[in-house]
Parts: structure tokens; C-alpha cells; sequence
């Protein structure tokens, strides 16, 4: 029998073909976000680009390992759109009221892909209708600035050795300097293969209540992760309203459901989403699928993701991204196309530690080559500032 601890080293990106794998995966999510942002014009449906999006995670992952068939591959976070005050996991069925998109609406894509187990997910905020010559100001840019601000401060602070509540009360102060709050309670996990939502997590602004239950951790060498970062103008005090729950994910419980509905819908599961979460809007007969997800919601069999929303005339952005905790520094493998010249806040980090941080270099080599280079400055400023050494006349000679 294998030893589990050599079984679950193999699944770490200690090794070089899990690297690859990652890294393949997260390029196939990074091309899919660029390809929803083109599509995402002035009086795109919602519903249509996220079918789009799923469409072309499917067809994407496809295409590598062709000849393995063994290897599993394909949707590892059904493609949300969530716009404005929506704070996550919008994404509509077909025989909802459709939703376009406008100019000027701040727009949220979250996906995520896998293959072999190993996921790759990504989130992305941006502006209809926004340029350099047309920046984008007020709330947005607030929201926005502040919430990259934070996904690059948490891409120099998880780092091993580091703790998860170093990255929360970054989160808070960067917030804070921008009059923004991160969306209380939400989480970023630890990845592992097969798994979206690991033992490891970073929670942000969390409730008096949430800070004793959750729990502190190291980051470690040879880790991956998912950082989420959500901030909100409003309260960020996420709620459900009228919008429908599409996105689910099985869990490990068990029970014997009674309603018939609900075992076909759970047998479909079964084959076809038994890791990852999923839409029902991927369920042939959607009518028969909202009668069957409700007693398997209601024994724990899936889980919910629930459309949440911050109050009306708030924005929240969102950035996600995965990254690998390699022994020469992060790898961040998926990332949207962002130009802060386009975001115009009159606020700013002021915090003179995060604003250090922010400018530190995420690569080990890169942080040598500059210490070595300031090192090298400040001996020729030494060799310039000595005095001129005298030589005698008899020495001339």
C-alpha cells in the first residue's frame, strides 16, 4: 500500500508536472476572461455571456490531454456576472427576467477551470465604457483601487512564514484609506487537487464572532491558494435579495431523499458535478431541477452559493486570482488586464508600512538583483565622498 503522505506530496506543485498542469489551467481561464471582457458591450445579456463563459471553459479544457481519458477536466467555478451593488455569484437561469449590461456598470467575472483536479480560478472588475481618456471616478474608482491595492498586498504577504490575519488587517487599513469596508466574512482558500475550498483560509472584516471561530494559520512553501478580495462604498454587509441561487456543490453528506425530482437531480450530480460546484442552469429541464435542488439544499447534500448584494447605489469590486507559494516567491498564474490609469480616486494608501509592502518586488531574484544593486550605489556614493589619497613626492618616482 502507498505511504498517503508520498501520495499527497505527489498532488503538490513540489512537483514539476502539477506545476505545468496549473499553469496550463490558469491560462485557459486567463484567455476565457478576456474573451467575456470583449463581449461585455452595452446591451450584452448577462445570461448570454455567462453561457458564453462556461461554453468556452468546456472547449478549452478539452483540448489538452486528448489522448489521456483518464483525466478529468473542465469547469471548476461556472462563470458569474455580477454587476454594481451585486457583491457575488450572479448568474442567471433562462427563464429569469434578463439583465443587460449598461454603460458605466461596474462588471464582476468570476470563473474557475481544472485539469487533472488541479483548479485555476479568477475574478475580474471593470467598467463599461471606461478608457485613460475616459477614467472612471467617484465610488467605482474607490472600490476598485482599493480592491487591487489589497490583491497586490496579498500577493507579497502570502508568503511562508507569513499568517493568514496579516493579509485580513491589510485588507481592513488599505479599505479604510480608500472609505471603503471589505465584504465581511468572506473567505479565500487554500487549493488543493480536487478540492475549492481547502482547510486554509484568509478572512476578511470579520464580525467580533467570526475573529474567535476562525482560525490562525501559517502560510507554507509549496501551498496554493485562491485570494479573493471584495470591497465594498456600502456597509459590506452582504445580504440576499429576490435574485435565484443557480450555483451549488455537493457535499459529503448523506441522506435518503423522498421526492423523485430530487433523486434525478441528485443521480445527475453525482455523474456529472461530484467535485466541483456547478449551475443548474447546465440541468436539461430547469423547471424539474428547482423542484429537486430544494430538498437536497435542505439535508446538505449541495451546498449554495447565494447571489449577494450590498445596498442599491454601492459598488463593490472584485479581484481573485491563484497563486502558487513557490521556494523563489509567488507565482501568480491567473490575472485580468488592468490599467489603474483608467481609476481616478482621490484617495490613496497612506498606511507608510502597506505602502511598502505594495512597492516590494514579489520575486525572490528580483528583490536580490535591487539590494545588490543599491548596495553597489551606495559603495560607489562612499568610494566619491572619501577623501583624495595623498601621494608622496618619493612615491611618485
Amino acid at each position: 500500500m502507498a505511504d498517503s503522505s508520498s501520495e499527497d506530496e505527489a498532488t503538490t506543485i513540489a512537483q514539476d508536472i502539477v506545476v505545468t498542469k496549473y499553469k496550463m489551467v490558469g491560462d485557459i481561464v486567463n484567455n476565457v476572461l478576456k474573451e467575456i471582457i470583449k463581449k461585455s458591450v452595452p446591451g450584452t445579456k448577462v445570461l448570454e455571456l455567462c453561457e458564453f463563459g462556461d461554453n468556452l471553459l468546456v472547449e478549452k479544457t478539452a483540448k489538452v490531454y486528448k489522448k489521456d481519458k483518464e483525466i478529468k477536466k473542465g469547469i471548476a467555478f461556472p462563470t458569474c456576472i455580477s454587476v454594481n451593488n451585486c457583491v457575488c455569484h450572479f448568474s442567471p437561469l433562462r427563464s429569469e427576467k434578463e439583465v443587460e449590461l449598461k454603460d458605466g456598470d461596474l462588471v464582476k467575472v468570476d470563473i474557475g477551470a481544472h485539469v487533472d483536479g488541479y483548479i485555476a480560478v479568477l475574478a475580474h472588475t471593470f467598467v463599461i465604457g471606461a478608457s485613460v481618456e475616459n477614467p472612471v471616478t467617484g465610488k467605482k474608482a474607490d472600490a476598485v483601487l482599493a480592491a487591487n491595492d489589497c490583491a497586490e498586498a496579498a500577493l507579497r504577504l502570502v508568503k511562508p512564514g507569513a499568517q493568514n490575519y496579516d493579509v485580513t488587517d491589510a485588507f481592513q487599513k488599505i479599505a479604510e484609506d480608500y472609505k471603503s469596508k471589505p465584504v465581511v466574512g468572506m473567505l479565500s482558500h487554500q487549493l488543493k487537487r480536487n478540492l475549492i475550498n481547502g482547510e486554509k483560509s484568509i478572512i476578511q472584516n470579520p464580525t467580533e464572532e467570526q475573529r474567535k471561530d476562525h482560525k490562525r494559520c501559517d502560510f507554507d512553501v509549496h501551498e496554493v491558494y485562491a485570494v479573493d478580495v471584495l470591497i465594498s462604498t456600502g456597509e459590506g454587509k452582504a445580504r440576499e435579495m429576490d435574485a435565484r441561487t443557480s450555483v451549488y456543490k455537493k457535499t459529503d453528506l448523506n441522506y435518503n431523499l423522498k421526492i423523485k425530482h430530487s433523486r434525478v437531480f441528485y443521480t445527475k450530480v453525482l455523474e456529472s458535478y461530484p467535485i466541483m460546484p456547478f449551475t443548474i442552469r447546465s440541468f436539461e429541464d430547469e423547471t424539474k431541477t428547482k423542484m429537486g435542488v430544494v430538498e437536497c439544499v435542505k439535508h446538505g447534500l449541495v451546498e449554495p452559493y447565494p447571489v449577494l448584494y450590498d445596498k442599491e447605489g454601492e459598488f463593490v469590486a472584485q479581484f481573485k486570482y491563484t497563486v502558487l507559494l513557490m521556494p523563489n516567491g509567488p507565482t501568480r498564474i491567473t490575472q485580468g488586464p488592468f490599467d489603474p490609469n483608467m481609476f481616478k480616486s482621490e484617495y490613496s494608501v497612506q498606511d507608510k508600512e502597506l505602502k511598502a509592502i505594495l512597492q516590494a518586488s514579489t520575486s525572490k531574484k528580483a528583490a536580490k538583483k535591487k539590494k545588490k544593486k543599491a548596495a553597489s550605489k551606495a559603495a560607489e556614493a562612499a568610494e566619491d565622498a572619501a577623501p583624495p589619497v595623498l601621494v608622496a613626492a618619493d612615491d611618485k618616482k
